[in-house]
């Protein structure tokens, strides 16, 4: 019993944190990515209700604390490479058309800042505990918590790169 119980937690904590760090909430909220731009502006990604003196870091928080310039070209030897990793740790909680445990993944590079995606796939802990945005997507989650993958900076970067090439073909 409490194998399954301890397994039942980890399974949901996995689920609500691929959710979260890939989609940042539901079908509605915004996803972050510069694909048809030189460079990518940042999103606001203030919660509805909230005043510009509220409004959270548009990077949250964790690793990545400088704007990342993205070319304006899809790197598709690198958004394979995210798509692979995003089909092997983020598909149990995130499907791409879909609310699945988590937000469903297109449109996430319109949401949220890619420095957002990033900072969530690498500190989903952190943004969870910190981060407005992140705490109101565990809220429509039902509470479940994105685990974190241990991905490297290169794999969330090509996981936002496969992000990219999805919204890109909207």
């Amino acid at each position: 019993m409490r194998k399954k119980v301890l397994t039942l937690g980890l399974g949901m904590s996995l689920v609500l944190g691929i959710t979260i760090a890939s989609c940042g909430g539901d079908g509605g909220e915004n996803n972050d990515g510069a694909h048809a731009e030189p460079t990518h502006q940042t999103q606001n990604t203030q919660p509805q209700g909230e005043t510009s003196e509220e409004a959270t870091n548009p990077f949250g928080v964790g690793p990545i604390q400088e704007k990342m310039d993205l070319p304006a070209e899809i790197d598709e030897q690198l958004a394979a490479k995210g798509e692979e990793i995003f089909q092997a740790k983020c598909t149990a909680c995130h499907k791409i058309d879909e609310k699945y445990i988590g937000p469903a993944m297109k449109g996430v590079t319109e949401r949220r800042s890619p420095e957002w995606i990033m900072n969530m796939i690498l500190a989903p802990e952190k943004m969870i505990q910190e981060d407005p945005v992140a705490k109101q997507l565990v809220m429509e989650s039902n509470g479940a918590i994105m685990a974190n993958q241990g991905l490297t900076e290169e794999e969330a970067r090509a996981v936002l790169e496969y992000f990219r090439k999805i919204d890109s073909q909207s």
